[in-house]
């Protein structure tokens, strides 16, 4: 996608820099309303390397209101957790980094000691594990545990209670004579009155105690002790003296005869009114525990849906704040340069009206010139998206460097003092030599305008092995790099500055001396090279810019790569070239440099009236061609149907920008190079005469 396409999809032109900024504003208020709104506390940990070890603490990055609530800790952001809870550290360590690891999702409770309260806790990772971030949805349960200990606290009176001894009565069932035999307790608890006498009560007058809906089960249970003789033990409730019914438990044993025939049914009857009760309020609690666990997990899925849903909209909103500054930066710079080719134009037209062409080449000069500013921003903005269109080629760094000092002394200045410093035994490198060329020379250029009354600067070459610990650091997959760095003793940066230099159109310089595109530009050459860039700088102490770049293992090729600057001469004979590119002015302009230089073009628009034309001229000696054609067939596609009627034929891509899928990410076959537009005579030549290898 062009630069272009990317500011259309965002459809940034409806939208004014003040209504994106109050966008961003509003979609902030309604993110923080969102945090708010959460009666639980809610917080985001990263974990951090510490002297304890890798991942060995994590730090409070995000947190609503609710976390002081729940907790009673304020100011939680930025506080480390072996700062809160240095003693109980590793256990919270080794729950979250659970999650961290293996992506689940997990609910638990725990004691907090630091504020001696228990949470209730839900926990997710948050996007990739290399982020090291886990969100936290929480409350205090210091109530309900205190509540449910309470709990388990009166049920163990109550055991010890019947432990004890907590007997009503005791009975005896002479079942031959079916006549209860009950003690002075039973008789009391019961209201059966002296009157009544304690030997001989029928098994009915002791049911007629018991509430009308236990009746039936008390009765079956009986029945069914009698059969089988043995223990028997049942809880029922049982009218009292005050006429209120109570809980209670019968426990017996029912002696049998020899044949089986039932003899007696000795028992106890134990008050368990308090017991029940006991276990009635601890039936409650779960049953109300159970229902809060059905609902956590989907409260917590709500909450972070709606969390996750305001993150995106944040970052849309920044997203479109980026875009605004981007347009703006771009509106002002091309703006100018296409005034300038404007005017120029314009003047040259009403000389040549006039007849007074002795200032045509003046005004020509300042038109190609303001096209060449217009060429460097746009491969510097495509350089920062990492779609510049490389031409990777082995080669040794050191070499670069020292064929480099001359034009760096010369663009520095007499007042700076330039050094640089190879390392030896240097690995190879295998990257596009005029961008890192272009990358260092805007680095040294940095460095100049960093030190205004002259100073030193430095350029040093390293090898670097990186290990996990130090890939992650770095952004990086482990493996070995290779790094140019560029140090000054200029006036150094702010944390402010640090943290937007590599944005672009971000610059410290005055007005009209800066793109604030160079860093950006050096940032996305390196990641598009599989590298990255790191600043280390401090106010009043320089700055050091370090550029990492993989490794290559094979032998260096520069010099070949380099034979391209190399000045082109017209050829010696007419060779044959097809060129093909869907834009005609491009496709014009194009076969008249050709012509000029002496070779026979003919041309196309498109993959498929291509290969029409190479039936007629299947003796072409090369093939020019843009990467992205219209109608089904791209370049390189292209140009593998070509070499399948002329083999071997030299090919010759003519880009806009990186479209390194098509070019198989930049990984050509032999025969094949690249030029990017937009192009002057000069370099076309000196590419078709490279591809024809004309002296």
């Amino acid at each position: 996608m062009t630069t272009k396409d990317a500011i259309l999809d965002n459809e940034p032109a409806s939208l004014s820099h003040a209504e994106l900024e109050n966008q961003l504003a509003l979609s902030r208020i309604r993110r923080q309303a969102l945090f708010e709104a959460i009666d639980d506390g809610f917080c985001i940990i990263q974990f951090i390397d510490g002297p304890e070890g890798p991942l060995s603490d994590y730090i409070h990055t995000e947190a609503n209101s609710g976390y002081e609530r729940h907790t009673g800790i304020s100011n939680i952001v930025g506080k480390r957790l072996r700062e809160i809870e240095p003693d109980n550290a590793q256990t919270w360590l080794d729950l979250y980094g659970r999650v961290l690891r293996t992506g689940e999702a997990t609910r638990f409770e725990q004691e907090f000691l630091a504020v001696g309260r228990h949470i209730e806790v839900s926990a997710m990772r948050v996007g990739a594990e290399e982020m090291r971030q886990v969100s936290v949805l929480f409350r205090d349960i210091t109530a309900r545990k205190r509540t449910e200990a309470a709990l388990r606290e009166n049920e163990q009176r109550v055991q010890l209670a019947l432990a004890a001894g907590a007997i009503i009565g005791t009975w005896f069932w002479d079942l031959p004579t079916d006549k209860f035999s009950v003690d002075e307790g039973f008789a009391h608890a019961f209201g059966f009155s002296q009157k009544q006498p304690r030997a001989g009560l029928s098994l009915a007058e002791v049911i007629a105690t018991v509430h009308p809906d236990d009746r039936q089960g008390l009765q079956t249970a009986i029945d069914d002790v009698l059969k089988r003789g043995g223990a028997y033990a049942h809880q029922y409730r049982t009218r009292r003296q005050d006429g209120q019914y109570y809980w209670l438990e019968a426990n017996g044993r029912v002696e049998l005869a020899a044949d089986g025939t039932p003899l007696s049914f000795p028992g106890v009857l134990l008050d368990i009114e308090g017991r029940r009760a006991v276990e009635a309020e601890r039936d409650r609690a779960l049953a109300a525990l159970r229902a809060l666990n059905e609902t956590l997990e989907q409260r917590v899925e709500e909450r972070t849906a709606a969390l996750l849903s305001a993150e995106e909209a944040l970052r849309q909103s920044q997203k479109m704040d980026a875009v605004g500054q981007l347009t703006g930066g771009l509106a002002h710079d091309f703006n100018n340069i296409l005034a300038g080719i404007s005017g120029s134009l314009e003047l040259m037209k009403i000389r040549l009206t006039q007849g007074r062409i002795g200032d045509i080449d003046r005004h020509l000069g300042g038109a190609q010139s303001a096209v060449r500013r217009a060429a460097a921003l746009t491969q510097r903005l495509l350089a920062f998206s990492r779609r510049q269109t490389l031409d990777p080629r082995p080669s040794n760094l050191n070499h670069i460097v020292a064929s480099m000092h001359e034009l760096v002394c010369r663009s520095v200045g007499p007042a700076i003092a330039v050094e640089t410093i190879a390392t030896g035994g240097l690995w190879n490198i295998c990257v596009d030599i005029g961008q890192i060329e272009n990358a260092l020379l805007n680095l040294c250029i940095n460095a100049r305008d960093a030190m205004g009354n002259g100073g030193k600067l430095m350029i040093e070459t390293a090898n670097h092995a990186l290990d996990e610990d130090g890939a992650r650091e770095y952004g990086l997959p482990p493996g070995q790099y290779v790094s140019p760095s560029v140090s000054d003793t200029g006036t150094g940066m702010t944390a402010d500055v640090l943290a937007r230099a590599f944005e672009p159109f971000f610059t410290t310089k005055p007005a009209g001396q800066g793109t604030g595109l160079g860093l950006s530009m050096v940032f996305g050459f390196a990641g598009q090279s599989g590298g990255t860039v790191r600043i280390a700088s401090e106010p009043g102490q320089g700055a050091r810019v370090c550029v990492l770049l993989p490794r290559y293992v094979g032998e260096s090729l520069e010099d070949d790569a380099l034979a391209v600057n190399k000045p082109a001469s017209v050829a010696l004979w007419r060779k044959k070239i097809l060129l093909v590119d869907d834009e005609p002015l491009v496709r014009t302009v194009t076969m008249e440099m050709l012509a000029d230089l002496g070779y026979d073009v003919v041309e196309a628009e498109d993959g498929a009236s291509a290969l029409t034309v190479l039936q007629a001229h299947a003796d072409i000696d090369l093939l020019v061609t843009d990467v992205g054609l219209p109608n089904g067939m791209n370049g390189r596609q292209l140009a593998d149907a070509v070499r399948t009627r002329v083999p071997e034929v030299p090919v010759l891509f003519v880009t806009g920008y990186a479209e390194h899928a098509v070019l198989n990410h930049g990984h050509l076959e032999r025969g094949m190079l690249i030029l990017t537009k937009p192009f002057t005579a000069d370099a076309l030549a000196a590419r078709v005469k490279q591809q024809l290898d004309e002296e």
